[in-house]
């Protein structure tokens, strides 16, 4: 009797619409579904109205995490993948979700790269919240951020880092996707958002990742337990591929630091890099300087990892590298020498409090409105983003003030643009009879 041979299972096409319908009632993509899909938003084959519906199903139905992280590896391998082998020191790369006055990225930039860790950081839409990162670091005269593959790979060679815009083939089915949910109402999808940021930052050659997940009213996720969801399904994604990953949850229910604003915030960008600097801030990078060292191996206990990155700000190593790096992409240090250099605004209003009181709450997404329509963000009208417009000396949560005393400094252009802010940011603040319990920067730590 003759034994039977097995042949390999042919995969058959299913229709779009089973895979719409699938998903829709909480069905589970096998892996070879999740690469027809993925080929089929390259090859154009999907429609974008039935790639939209799947958005919607997979934000209602969510993903399982093997799904999520076949997902992710299919859109890494859907462009370029960068290859960093040949450099002995650890790659690893610091994302953030996005937060109003978030400068902690810049810091990483010089931070890390100080401390040994090569740092390859593509900037994506994903990593900005109204005014990204790439738009402050632009505030840099002369610099350039369009880096092609081999630009950024030889400047990571040579400098241990590098700051570029996300390059088109990096993650292409990821470009497909986000613009689909930026108009589908979808972009809090959990499994999307870790396929879609994990897929680029592994495909630029890190090795590992330390995520900050933002979470507040100055953040896209307003829900606490969502944003713990998001930092779970980041770092399990993260293992599953091989990759290191730790994620910090952090609180984003005010500004981080003293301004919100493109020049402004590069001016207390180069203040952090010498270890100076808001509180808040200083706080926030001590943690994200301290998971980064650890998991690039530089250092081995807490304390350990704490003196590294508390000696490279304080020594100014970090600062030095940082200016490096611009320099290399044709930045000019000057600025960052004398801060002073920077253009100012034309006029300085001070936003007066209408009463006697401690800070209660801010919302910081009216904060970062307000700046953006001072002409700091793009969706400010404006051909040209202003660097010089925005806030600074801000009164934070549990600061008292007086009547009259200013809640804020408004740096700004246009009187007809001040007025449509003005709106915002004095619906921004809320204060009481009583200082508010304090709250914690860092909320949860997953690894």
């Amino acid at each position: 009797m003759k034994k039977k041979t097995l042949t390999a299972r042919r995969f058959v096409k299913p229709s779009y619409s089973y895979l719409i319908e699938k998903k829709r009632d909480g069905g589970e993509f096998t892996q070879e579904e999740i690469r027809y899909l993925i080929d089929s938003m390259l090859d154009k084959e999907i429609p974008d109205y039935q790639l939209s519906s799947l958005c919607m199903a997979i934000y209602f139905q969510g993903m399982s995490a093997q799904e999520t992280a076949t997902l992710t590896e299919e859109m890494m391998m859907s462009g370029e993948v960068i290859e960093l082998s040949h450099l002995a020191k650890p790659k690893i790369d610091k994302f953030s979700t996005g937060g109003v006055g978030d400068k902690t990225s810049l810091v990483m930039l010089g931070l890390s790269a100080a401390c040994g860790v090569v740092t390859p950081m593509m900037c994506g839409p994903e990593d900005e919240y109204i005014i990204s990162t790439l738009d402050k670091a632009a505030a840099i005269p002369g610099l350039k951020t369009n880096l092609s593959i081999d630009e950024f790979t030889k400047q990571l060679d040579k400098l241990d880092g590098a700051l570029a815009a996300q390059n088109k083939e990096i993650s292409p089915a990821d470009a497909i996707l986000f613009a689909l949910r930026q108009n589908t109402g979808t972009i809090p999808s959990l499994p999307l958002i870790t396929g879609g940021v994990l897929s680029k930052k592994l495909a630029e050659g890190a090795e590992g990742l330390v995520i900050d997940v933002k979470w507040g009213n100055g953040s896209f996720i307003n829900d606490l337990e969502q944003a713990k969801q998001l930092a779970r399904s980041m770092t399990r994604v993260g293992r599953a591929l091989k990759r290191r990953c730790v994620a910090l949850v952090t609180d984003m229910n005010q500004p981080l630091g003293n301004c919100v604003g493109t020049g402004l915030e590069i001016k207390e960008t180069i203040q952090l890099l010498k270890g100076e600097g808001p509180e808040d801030l200083k706080e926030l990078v001590l943690k994200l300087g301290m998971e980064v060292v650890r998991l690039a191996g530089v250092a081995g206990s807490t304390l350990s990892a704490k003196q590294t990155v508390e000696r490279h700000l304080k020594e100014g190593k970090a600062f030095e590298k940082f200016k490096e790096i611009i320099a290399a992409q044709g930045g000019k240090t000057e600025y960052l020498d004398d801060p002073d250099k920077f253009p100012k605004a034309k006029h300085v209003r001070k936003l007066p409090a209408p009463k006697r009181g401690y800070v209660h709450s801010i919302n910081a997404a009216m904060i970062a409105r307000g700046v953006s329509l001072l002409g700091a963000g793009k969706d400010s009208g404006a051909k040209k983003i202003d660097y010089t417009v925005g806030i600074d000396e801000i009164k934070k949560i549990g600061d008292q003030v007086k009547q009259g005393e200013p809640l804020m400094m408004i740096h700004y252009n246009d009187e007809a643009k001040l007025e449509n802010a003005l709106e915002y940011f004095k619906n921004a603040y809320r204060l009481a009879p009583k200082r508010p319990s304090p709250s914690n920067l860092v909320i949860e730590r997953v690894a």
